[in-house]
């Protein structure tokens, strides 16, 4: 207990708190009815281009306003040296997690594409967070991509690793063995839009570039990725509350080196 100016005695409540919101989010995460419902409204807001809307310091940010908080909360929690995304698109999201890296005072943020518009690299590279920012225009999962990574990772570094390009099956899984060993222990493995292999055809977004069937997915890529390797647990309350998010079930945690 403390004293407050007034005289009254508070009871610090920190720890249960934290201890409620973890069982909550666990909870929230085996709740089917709910899932559904918040599945339902997204469907419906995606007429509307509903993950195009939002930006980030003035940059376009394609991603739902739930993977944007948990992504600060992991990238907060574990405070990586290095953060790689692949897929840069209009920039908002390496400009986002390099935000962040620049509040806790350390870090780099590593963009891979195969095609970095140049009014989109034009964007992040006249940002104020641009000393932060790396941009690498080539293909995800060529060797030599990666070893041009592995000279920009200072030796003992830590290691966040995002992907958030071709969601396609093969790809998703290409780049998930590619990018997966690079991952540090504590550290984040991040699959964006494992949503699609939760929908089946009739609901699956039909105005996006590229239509991805159940099966063709970033969530049947990363059961298969987890079945290879016993470096990831998918962490149970970051996932449990992602219910309004492109990416639930994607937060994977590397538990060991």
């Amino acid at each position: 207990m403390k004293k407050g100016k007034n005289g009254t005695m508070h009871v610090d409540d920190r720890e249960e708190f934290r201890k409620n919101s973890h069982a909550q989010s666990i909870a929230l995460g085996k709740d089917d009815v709910v899932f559904e419902q918040a599945l339902t409204a997204l469907m419906a807001a995606d007429k509307y281009d509903y993950p195009y809307l939002w930006t980030w310091m003035g940059v376009p940010i394609i991603q739902l306003p739930a993977d944007v908080m948990t992504t600060q909360e992991v990238i907060f929690a574990a405070k990586p040296d290095v953060i790689i995304e692949t897929g840069v698109a209009r920039g908002g999201s390496v400009i986002f997690m390099a935000s962040l890296l620049e509040l806790i005072g350390k870090g780099k943020v590593i963009g891979v594409d195969i095609d970095i518009r140049p009014h989109n690299r034009e964007a992040i590279e006249a940002h104020r967070m641009a000393r932060r920012i790396v941009l690498l225009e080539a293909p995800s999962t060529d060797p030599s991509t990666i070893d041009r990574l592995l000279t920009e990772i200072p030796p003992g570094a830590s290691v966040m690793v995002v992907l958030d390009s071709d969601h396609s099956y093969e790809h998703v899984l290409a780049e998930l063995r590619a990018y997966g060993p690079l991952v540090s222990e504590g550290q984040y493995l991040v699959i964006a839009d494992t949503l699609l292999g939760k929908l089946d055809l009739s609901r699956t977004p039909t105005k996006r570039s590229q239509v991805l069937a159940r099966g063709n997915d970033p969530l049947t890529a990363l059961e298969v990725y987890l079945k290879e390797t016993e470096r990831f647990e998918v962490d149970p309350a970051i996932n449990g509350k992602l219910i309004l998010s492109s990416s639930p079930g994607g937060y994977l945690r590397c538990i060991r080196a």
